[in-house]
C-alpha cells in the first residue's frame, strides 16, 4: 500500500507542480505524468485494485485540491461501457490521463449561442496516454470506456474546482441540444 500512495503522491505532486498560472504548459504535465505511469504502470495498477473492483457506478475520487492558483486533482473510476454526456468543464483547463483500461474522448466545439455543439475530433486513451484543454467556454467532450468487462481508471487535473458544469443532450431535431446544469459529487478522497 506505501508503494501506492508513493506513485499517486508523484502523480499528485507532477500536477501541483505543473498547474500554475491561468494557461499552465499542459504538455509537460502531461509528458511527466505519462512517464510515472508508464514507469509504475503495475503498481499504479495493483495499487488502485480497489477502485477497480467497487462496481458503484461512475465515480469521482478527490487526490488534491489547492487553492492560489487553484488546482484539483481527481481520480476517476468508469464502469464497463459507460459513457458521460457530451460535458463542459466550466470554463477550466483541464487534462486527463488513463491509468487503467481505455477512454474513447470525442471533443466538442459550442458556437457562440453556447447551445449548437460541432464535433471537432476524437481520441483514444490508453494507459499512459492524456489530452487536455486549454481554458475555453467553448470546449466540450464526452468520454466512453471503451471495455466492456473492466473498470477503467483515469487522472483528471482541472485549473479549479469543477463544482458545476454543462450537459448537452441532442433534442429532437439536428443541431437542437437541451442544456442541463450539474452539480459535480466526489465519492471520496484519496491520500497520497
Amino acid at each position: 500500500m506505501a508503494r501506492h500512495m508513493q506513485h499517486l503522491k508523484a502523480l499528485r505532486d507532477i500536477a501541483l507542480d505543473y498547474g500554475v498560472g491561468e494557461h499552465p504548459d499542459l504538455a509537460s504535465m502531461a509528458r511527466d505524468l505519462s512517464r510515472v505511469v508508464f514507469q509504475h504502470r503495475q503498481a499504479i495498477h495493483d495499487g488502485l485494485g480497489d477502485l477497480r473492483t467497487r462496481n458503484k457506478g461512475f465515480e469521482r475520487w478527490l487526490l488534491a485540491q489547492r487553492g492560489k492558483p487553484d488546482v484539483s486533482v481527481l481520480v476517476m473510476a468508469w464502469p464497463a461501457n459507460y459513457t458521460t454526456p457530451i460535458h463542459d468543464h466550466g470554463g477550466l483547463w483541464g487534462l486527463e490521463l488513463a491509468l487503467h483500461g481505455a477512454l474513447e474522448v470525442e471533443s466538442w466545439d459550442r458556437g457562440a449561442d453556447g447551445k449548437a455543439l460541432r464535433q471537432t475530433g476524437r481520441d483514444w486513451l490508453g494507459p499512459g496516454d492524456a489530452t487536455w484543454f486549454d481554458v475555453d467556454d467553448n470546449h466540450a467532450h464526452r468520454c466512453r470506456n471503451l471495455s466492456r468487462q473492466e473498470t477503467a481508471l483515469t487522472l483528471h487535473v482541472y485549473g479549479g474546482d469543477l463544482a458545476q458544469y454543462f450537459t448537452y443532450e441532442e433534442a429532437g431535431q439536428p443541431g437542437q441540444w437541451l442544456v442541463k446544469q450539474q452539480r459535480s459529487a466526489i465519492a471520496g478522497q484519496l491520500y497520497a
